[in-house]
This record gives C-alpha cells, sequence and structure tokens, in this order.
C-alpha cells in the first residue's frame, strides 16, 4: 500500500499543505513542537478514521477554526490508485469520501488501507493495564477482519444492554436473572467468536513477534505471551464450544455481577501478558527491555499484515529513532528495508538521522517542518 499525496486544510497547525511521498522512506525533520506529528496524525486519521494522538476530533482544526479537510491519493496490490478524503466540522462531525463517494459507516474505512504505529505512547502497552493490551489485539485484528470488527462492535452493544440492566435498581434477584437470560445467550455467542479469533491470530502471530524480537536486539531472551480469558483456550477451538462455556460462566457469576452491577465474564475483560522468557515483562522488565519489545511488537505486526493480506501497511514511526543507540537504528532500518514498506518517519535531528543510517535517496524524501512552512530538502540531504 502507498499514499502518494497528502493535503491538509485547518489540520491542527498546518493551514493548507499539499504533500507527496516516496514509496519508502518519508522523513520528517524539525524541531519539536513544529507539527512533524500532525502530519502523521492527519495520515492515520485519513486511513483509521480517528487520530492516534488525541480521542477528541474537536481539538484537530487549527486554532479559530472549527473544521478541518484532508485528502489522500494511494494504491495498493490489489486495487489501483483511489483516493480518501474527509470533512469534520464541529457542528456535524466527520464525513468520509472514496473516491469522491461518502461511506455510509465510519467502519467501512477499516481495513482499505491497513496502518501500523510506532509511537512513544506505545509504552502504555507494557508499563500498564490489560486495556492498553487488549485495544493492541483489536486493532491487530480489524484491520483484517471485517468479521471481527462487526463482532466487537456488536458484542460492545450488547453489553451497553445487560448493562443497563445490572443497573437498575428495579430488577433484583430473579426478575434480574430472567431479564439478563436473552442478553447472556447473544453475549456467549459474539464473546466465543471474538475469543477463538483473538486465540488463533495469536498463535501465528507468536512467531512473527519472536522473530523480530531477536533481529532487532540480537538479545538471547525470548519474547512471549499469554492469552488469559475467563476459561483454558486453546487455538483452533470451535466458537460453539467457548460459547456454551462463557453462557454457564455467566450463570455462575449473576450473584458477583448483581453485588457488583457489572459484566465480569466476557472478552471485555480479557488479558494479554508479556514476557521475556519467563519474566513478566510489565512487573520485572526494564525500560529499555519494554521499549525494544514494543518496537519488536510493531515490526512483528507489520510482517503479519503483510503476509496476511499480501499488501503492505503504511507504517507511521512518530519519534521511534530518539532513544535509539547508532546501532540500533542501523538495524532498525535494516529490517524496514527488508519489510519494504512505505515508511514515515518523524526526528528532531536530520544531521543525527543521517549518521546512524544509510537511506537510499532514490526511494526516499526529505522534509524539514517548521511550523507553518513544510519544505522539501532531498536534494541537499544526498
Amino acid at each position: 500500500m502507498l499514499i502518494h499525496s497528502l493535503n491538509l486544510r485547518n489540520f491542527r497547525n498546518h493551514t493548507e499543505k499539499a504533500l507527496e511521498w516516496a514509496p519508502q522512506f518519508n522523513i520528517l525533520t524539525g524541531p519539536n513542537g513544529v507539527g512533524k506529528t500532525n502530519i502523521l496524525d492527519a495520515i492515520h486519521l485519513l486511513c483509521m478514521s480517528r487520530s492516534f494522538v488525541t480521542t477528541s476530533d474537536r481539538v484537530l482544526p487549527n486554532q479559530g477554526e472549527n473544521w478541518f479537510e484532508l485528502g489522500g491519493t494511494f494504491e495498493s496490490a490489489a486495487r489501483s490508485k483511489f483516493s480518501l478524503k474527509t470533512f469534520y466540522s464541529v457542528n456535524e462531525g466527520k464525513t468520509f469520501f472514496v473516491n469522491d463517494s461518502p461511506l455510509d459507516r465510519l467502519t467501512d474505512l477499516i481495513g482499505r488501507v491497513p496502518v501500523v504505529v510506532m509511537c512513544p505512547e506505545d509504552r502504555k502497552l507494557t508499563a500498564e493495564g490489560p486495556l492498553e493490551r487488549r485495544s493492541f489485539l483489536d486493532g491487530l485484528i480489524s484491520q483484517l477482519s471485517r468479521e471481527y470488527l462487526q463482532n466487537l462492535l456488536l458484542y460492545r452493544r450488547i453489553r451497553r444492554q445487560r448493562s443497563t440492566l445490572l443497573l437498575q435498581d428495579a430488577l433484583r434477584g430473579e426478575m434480574l436473572r430472567s431479564a439478563l437470560e436473552p442478553w447472556n445467550v447473544q453475549m456467549a455467542d459474539v464473546g466465543g467468536k471474538i475469543i477463538a479469533t483473538r486465540a488463533l491470530v495469536l498463535e501465528h502471530f507468536a512467531g512473527y513477534l519472536e522473530q523480530h524480537f531477536k533481529a532487532l536486539t540480537q538479545l538471547s531472551l525470548r519474547p512471549n505471551f499469554t492469552y488469559k480469558t475467563f476459561m483454558p483456550v486453546q487455538a483452533g477451538q470451535s466458537p460453539s464450544e467457548i460459547s456454551a462455556q462463557m453462557l454457564l460462566a455467566l450463570d455462575a457469576a449473576f450473584e458477583k455481577e448483581q453485588e457488583r452491577r457489572q459484566s465480569l465474564i466476557g472478552p471485555h475483560r480479557d488479558e494479554l501478558v508479556f514476557y521475556l522468557d519467563q519474566i513478566e515483562l510489565r512487573k520485572y522488565g526494564s525500560q529499555g527491555q519494554q521499549r525494544l519489545f514494543t518496537i519488536a511488537l510493531k515490526l512483528a505486526q507489520a510482517f503479519y499484515y503483510q503476509d496476511q493480506s499480501e499488501d503492505r501497511p503504511i507504517l507511521l514511526m512518530d519519534d521511534v529513532f530518539g532513544n535509539l543507540d547508532s546501532e540500533k537504528i542501523r538495524t532498525l532500518v535494516r529490517i524496514l528495508e527488508e519489510q519494504g514498506g512505505q515508511i514515515f518517519i518523524t526526528h528532531a535531528s536530520g544531521s543525527a538521522l543521517r549518521s546512524a543510517a544509510d537511506f537510499s535517496m532514490k526511494n526516499s524524501v526529505w522534509y524539514e517542518v517548521s511550523g507553518p512552512e513544510v519544505k522539501n530538502i532531498t536534494q541537499s540531504t544526498s
């Protein structure tokens, strides 16, 4: 997958920009706070319907404005060139267009342009609670499987309805049990499909993580993970079997759920525990080990997408190189060259980046970002 061009109007600190991109390395340099990340975020929003920097669209328009517009031209291995565009206004929200035709649902955008993001926020994957890792897992699968994404959205709707019942004071005891029964059946049916898919994908994904952690670090430590749900699950286990067990577990948890007024069984409570050898990374891993693990995790995601979809994802690398030594930068660049996809890199110092690794100029473009100005400096870097 390639993005050939990007147009921004009133997006963050960029009033109006038109940028052209190279097929492999696209490097944006400049001091912190001048808008490098905003350009990567614009690409992510255009492809994934949301920002990776903020959860609120209201902060995305340029200061003093209440709207923004983004557009881009793309090309994939499976289809000819196509365009994506989005328009946002504070009053009407976002509308997306594919080849100038509006999309009925934002979910129809997911997976059309596969994207992998590496950024400082990735530290949450190893340092914080299970929500971060569940979100990573759901994002990993949703870009490859429309069915999984639809099941995930359906499960969330069912759980919201079930939670409404659990919170009603008028429903207690057998009245509540009876009211929950049809929702339990639906929740178990969809939950079983989600858990079965997660287990199967993770079995395949484990090898990618191990391969790329070793390639990046040259360490003998073996990265691995444990998928924890309400019951022991094996890859390839049937969704119907998991659903049947989940229905029994929901019935057994009724008293606790009634007391706590929340759903305690299901994939919304799953955990993905990361390890190096037998050491739990979140509890005992050093900051350096956690950082290298998350980079390897995202590299594994990029290579996994490539093999599963037969198209390379766009890789957005925001401030990834800053805390790596020169040898790690060179190793990472070699891995990226092997992957062969289109890569966007932000870095504060262009000279430091050039001295650490050799970027092929015929497949690269360099931009110097200084707030309102984004200048193509490709020739001066050769």
